[in-house]
This record gives C-alpha cells, structure tokens and sequence, in this order.
C-alpha cells in the first residue's frame, strides 16, 4: 500500500492552524484514551470499543456517520462476543483427542506446540513471547481498526467486510456449540498430553498481573472454544479484504499478521495446529461467500430476484382471483 504521509498530516497541519482549539480538543482526547487503557490495563471488548470510537467519534465531528457504519459491525460482534461465553453451557461433550491425533499424524508423532516450546521456552519471557502475545490480544481490535480504514479508503467494501465477519463469528460460535474442543493447554493439564506451558500466564506476572484467571476469562469467556480457531481466522479475513481494497501487490507484506498469528497460537499453547488450519478455511469460505454474495447484490441480482418473486406471486394472486370469479359465474 502507498504511504504518503505528507498526504495525512496536511489536513491535520490546516487543523492547527485554523482552528486551534478543535485541534487540541481532539488531540487530548485521544491521548486519555491511550492512557486509560494504558493505566487500567482495560481489554479491546467490542462493548469497551463501541464506547471508546463513539467518543472519538463526538470528538470529531462524525457521531452520526459512525452509528450508521459501526452500530451494526460492533453490535453484532458484541452479540458473538456474548454467544460464545454460553456455547459450553450449550453442549458439555469436550472433545480432546481428535485434534491431537490430527497434529501427530501430520508432524512425525509429535505436537508443534511442544516441538515449538522446546525450541523457545527457556523458562522466563523472553521478547517474542510479548511479541506474539500482543497480536494475540488485540483479536477484537485488529478488526474494527481495519473496517474504520474500509471505511475511510474503499467505502464501497465495507458492508462486505463486516458481513464477512459476522458470517465467520457466527459460523465459528455454532462449531464451539457442535464441537466444544479442549486447547492444548487444557489436555495438557487434564493428562491428555505430555506437559506443555501455558506462557500467557507468565506474561502477565512479568506485566505485574497476578490474577490471570480473571484476565484469560476476560479475553477467553469459552475456554473449550478452540476449533476453529477465530484467532487464526481473523487475521487472514483482514488481510484477504485489504488485499481487496488496495491489491496484493501493495499489501503483501501483511501477510506477517495472520502468519505470526498461527505461529503464536500454537508457541503459546493456546491451539493446535488442526484449530488454525480450520479457522484458516472459514476465513476463506466467509471471504468469498460475502464478496461473491455483494457482487451479486451490486449486479442487480438482488433487485431481479425481488422483481421475480413479486411478478410470481402477482401472477399466483391473478390466478386465484381469477378463478373465484369462474367459480361465482358457474354458480349463477
């Protein structure tokens, strides 16, 4: 993607000059956001999001425009985000072995989350562990930052974008509720696997974070919700739809996002290499059932199957009515 940052900072620079007292309204709230997220250590909850871009966008001038755009994407993710905290509730039958046997079968008898944590756990955190943790939580962010970029740049993508989404939240909260499936960390614990460590944990002791149950519940309310893994299939829609937007030949380099994602998921423990590469055929699957549905709708196949019906049921209407009226002359 191009980057003319020159072609940013102008408007801002006019902002300045011009109106000055707009321009450091909006420049301090944007800067206690930062910081109370930084302070509280708050989470990017679809609920906490739609209150934090609201206010920014009061701030700036755009409430309207973005409940228009936003109440619809954020709302639905906040009902995903709210589904998928019942869905164990919802079927109690865990299933631990089938992705285990999975990844033994493909990779020489022996799991990647293992391989990977002999390879690189050393006992303490080390830098890549914050590294692959960091993408890891921002699972409820990434989305949303990329939709306000649709938004801004290709207006024209964006309900395919959010319906995109919504369609993969959906299709994975009715896997969690067919198919409630242990993570590695899990089965390890439960003596399914040979011991593994669960790294998150670490990296929020080094963050001065002591409570992790209350922390992984925050940002994992289904801990049985593992197959497919939305973590993997995420990051690999947002880049399928940047792609989209600007093409592959200036955002191919994103794809370190969704590669770092898999990679991370299955270091941490937190999903077997089976959960990642299912999420990867959702993201895939949910990607080309919205473009190819919105293309269609943007073809005027919508409007004709419309048209279709109704001439249809015209015609079915007709029929009836016209037969009651033979039915009353032969009467007579």
């Amino acid at each position: 993607m191009a980057f003319n940052l020159r072609g940013y900072l102008t408007p801002v620079e006019r902002l300045y000059r011009e109106r000055p007292f707009v321009f450091w309204i909006r420049a301090v709230a944007i800067a206690l956001v930062v910081a109370v997220f930084v302070v509280e250590r708050n989470f990017w909850t679809p609920d906490t999001l739609f209150i934090v871009l609201f206010a920014l966008a009061v701030v700036f001038g755009k409430a309207r425009a973005f409940l228009i755009r936003f109440v619809p994407f954020i709302g639905m993710l906040l009902v995903y985000d709210s589904f998928r905290g019942i869905a164990d509730d919802l079927n109690r039958s865990v299933h631990f072995t089938e992705m285990i046997d999975f990844d033994k079968f493909f990779f020489g008898g022996q799991l990647p989350t293992e391989w990977l944590q002999r390879l690189w756990w050393h006992g303490h955190v080390s830098w890549y562990d914050f590294y692959f943790y960091f993408f890891y939580t921002i699972h409820f962010l990434a989305p949303v930052l990329v939709a306000l970029l649709i938004w801004w740049k290709r207006d024209k993508l964006y309900w395919s974008y959010m319906w995109g989404f919504i369609l993969l939240s959906f299709a994975g909260f009715l896997t969690y509720v067919l198919f409630p499936a242990a993570p590695p960390w899990m089965a390890s614990e439960l003596g399914y696997i040979d011991p593994i460590h669960r790294i998150s944990s670490d990296i929020w002791y080094a963050m001065g974070v002591t409570n992790f149950s209350e922390v992984y519940s925050e940002l994992s309310p289904n801990e049985v919700a593992a197959v497919p893994s939305l973590h993997a299939a995420y990051p690999l829609l947002m880049v399928l739809f940047v792609a989209k937007a600007f093409t592959w030949r200036r955002v191919w380099w994103l794809m370190f996002y969704p590669i770092t994602m898999w990679i991370g998921i299955v270091y941490l423990g937190e999903h077997y290499v089976f959960d990642a590469l299912l999420g990867i055929l959702y993201a895939v699957g949910a990607y080309y059932v919205s473009t190819r549905l919105f293309a269609w709708k943007r073809s005027g196949g919508f409007d004709r199957l419309v048209n279709q019906n109704a001439r249809a049921r015209g015609e079915q209407f007709g029929r009836r009515v016209r037969g009651k009226i033979a039915s009353i002359h032969s009467k007579a």
